[in-house]
């Protein structure tokens, strides 16, 4: 079963709101079975539009994890802090087998 990637782009718009989403974000991601990559560090487009201002890469073992994970109550409650705090994308990618 191959691993999925979790990438997230993310503009914060609201950095005390923001922080009750990454009180509890972190965590609940790592507990459903994810592991960061990346998370905020330098990016440089080379071709399209411009990167946000946050980039987060988290590995997990299957799609289906990466699925539960975001629907969970544990990330539902970390997306309630989030709501109205940032512009988020989030794209989940499957890698090869």
């Amino acid at each position: 079963m191959p691993k999925a990637y979790w990438i997230a782009r993310v503009n914060v718009t609201d950095p005390e709101a923001y922080a009750g989403y990454m009180a509890l974000g972190p965590a609940a991601l790592i507990a459903g079975g994810g592991r960061l990559l990346s998370r905020g560090g330098r990016s440089v487009a080379l071709e399209g539009p411009e990167p946000f201002e946050r980039t987060v890469v988290i590995e997990f073992p299957s799609m289906e994890a990466a699925l539960a994970c975001h629907d969970g109550p544990q990330y539902r409650a970390a997306r309630d802090k989030r709501h109205g705090a940032a512009e988020v994308e989030i794209l989940i990618v499957e890698g090869l087998d």
